[in-house]
């Protein structure tokens, strides 16, 4: 859903973005006095957008106006759409823990994260971590980053996340698997003086 919603995104902001271009360019070149083509919807540079004919052409169609307003309530429609996937929370919010007997229970999404990163923290060469949790709550995933300290060998640190870390919560809510994706960065250290 993430990717479909990024993609969605690109596209809308590169059409009107497009758009606003083509069209603010079309009229500033017909405004600095370049001719335009026959077609073009501008004739010269005292042309108007719409003219007073072109305006009121099909006011007096019954038709006119429903579909005036349907195209309108469809554009905001899509935009409130997209705004609200935009601020949605992408943050899992609780994990679905099985029980064995055929219930379940439900973990806190924040208290898992919170668990990881400290587990995550306390090996060697580790700086800070933060962890989120991301997904469906029978399927989490979980996005980690850690900063290391300039000593540390980055494979080293990830074999002990995944081997430590990482099994530790997946283990403890009881899921088959936690797939993670990993970042890691470095700790920026100042430069020792020597005297």
């Amino acid at each position: 859903m993430r990717t479909m919603l990024r993609t969605v995104n690109r596209v809308m902001i590169g059409l009107a973005g497009l758009l606003l271009v083509v069209l603010g360019g079309s009229a500033l070149t017909v405004g600095l006095g370049v001719r335009p083509p026959s077609w073009w919807i501008h004739d010269n540079r005292h042309d108007v957008l719409l003219s007073e004919a072109e305006r009121t052409h099909w006011r007096d169609a019954g038709w006119w106006w429903p579909t005036v307003v349907a195209a309108l309530a469809i554009l905001v429609l899509l935009a409130l759409w997209w705004l609200t996937a935009l601020l949605r929370r992408h943050r899992l919010t609780e994990v679905l823990v099985d029980t064995g007997d055929g219930e379940g229970a439900l973990l806190r999404g924040r208290a898992l994260e919170s668990v990881l990163a400290e587990d995550a923290v306390n090996q060697p060469g580790v700086s800070h971590a933060q962890a989120t949790l991301t997904g469906r709550r029978n399927a989490p995933r979980a996005r980690v980053w850690l900063q290391l300290e300039p000593d540390v060998d980055p494979g080293e640190a990830l074999q002990t996340l995944t081997a430590e870390s990482l099994t530790h919560a997946r283990d403890s809510a009881g899921l088959a698997g936690l797939p993670a994706e990993v970042r890691l960065g470095a700790v920026k250290h100042h430069a020792e003086r020597v005297s």
